[in-house]
């Protein structure tokens, strides 16, 4: 017995605050796995978040459509909203 603390002294401090690293770490990275995971799943690699206008301008740039057809196709657009 050494100056009253049992033989464990700071031990159990550190024993403590090491506990709650180690659980804090293994809680963080399953909240990130899941947010990872969710993103995959729900945003579809982010095509979806594409408007109807930003598809056709991508394919004119392509030169997968021409002019003609990208302003009666943008047309058609703004008439349907």
């Amino acid at each position: 017995m050494m100056w009253g603390f049992d033989g464990f002294g700071f031990g159990g401090l550190g024993m403590g605050i090491g506990m709650l690293l180690f659980w804090g770490v293994i809680i963080a990275g399953i909240v990130l796995l899941v947010r990872g995971v969710g993103k995959s799943w729900g945003s579809g690699g982010g095509e979806r978040d594409k408007s109807a206008l930003d598809i056709l301008r991508e394919r004119y740039a392509r030169g997968e459509i021409d002019k003609t057809e990208f302003e009666r196709k943008r047309e058609d657009l703004g008439k349907s909203k």
